[in-house]
């Protein structure tokens, strides 16, 4: 059964609107275990736009599942890793304007900064994601790396079927076909295949479906539905919509 871990950057997005002590994420991830999560996933951006290295220190405190941090691959990072020991690092691109993330770690570009945050955080037992795009050319320089999971880029999915899988055409077809052979691809090289970005209650059940597939990491749907009908509730919906 496909795994979820919740993404509750957004939380902290509210709280650092008016720079105030609520919502608070550590009672986020507290309601998300709650309702079924799997783990909490946060991403630590260089800037602190939302979570803060308070969030991740308090977070490690208090998650009980496993606590994923999202992070780039610089060496400030990567010692702040070291010293938080996280459960999973995923290592992201990022740009200083950028809204969301973009696109994947070009993991054949950024190689060495790359092999020695995994050489790094692996000595402190963290184990280390590299969110790549769904390409084969990413999974064989992830493979080569010795990352032991990946988790693939959904963005061009979920862009094509934005409003429903039922109106989409031959992009979301291509869109998909690319996900499920990357996936099944990353399983034959011996590494965990995980998903995200960009997944709604609408069109989450097709990337759950791929048996490679082990866990998705979803935010913003999640906690966007939760404005609306609570957090757990939100979370309790989107295991439903993987599941059936």
């Amino acid at each position: 059964m496909t795994k979820l871990g919740v993404n509750i950057d957004h939380i902290a997005t509210i709280r650092q609107a008016r720079q105030a002590i609520e919502p608070d994420p550590v009672a986020a991830a507290i309601l998300a275990e709650l309702a079924g999560a799997d783990g909490i996933t946060v991403h630590l951006r260089g800037d602190r736009r939302h979570i803060q290295d308070s969030d991740v220190r308090r977070l490690r405190e208090t998650v009980t599942t496993r606590l994923n941090l999202e992070m780039a691959a610089n060496e400030e990072m990567v010692r702040l890793a070291c010293a938080l020991r996280p459960d999973q690092a995923t290592l992201v691109p990022e740009k200083p304007d950028e809204i969301t993330t973009e696109g994947g770690l070009d993991a054949i570009a950024s190689r060495d900064m790359i092999a020695t945050a995994i050489k790094e955080m692996e000595k402190v037992q963290i184990q280390v994601s590299l969110f790549i795009d769904p390409d084969q050319a990413q999974i064989d320089a992830a493979a080569k790396l010795g990352a032991s999971m990946i988790e693939l880029n959904t963005r061009a999915f979920s862009e094509a079927a934005f409003r429903s899988p039922d109106l989409a055409g031959e992009v979301f077809t291509e869109e998909l076909y690319n996900v499920a052979k990357a996936a099944e691809y990353g399983n034959q090289k011996g590494m965990k295949v995980l998903a995200g970005h960009g997944l709604t209650y609408r069109n989450v059940r097709i990337i759950a479906d791929i048996p490679e597939i082990e866990e998705l990491n979803i935010g913003h749907s999640i906690i966007a539905r939760s404005s609306l009908v609570g957090l757990e509730r939100a979370v309790r919906e989107m295991l439903r919509a993987m599941r059936h």
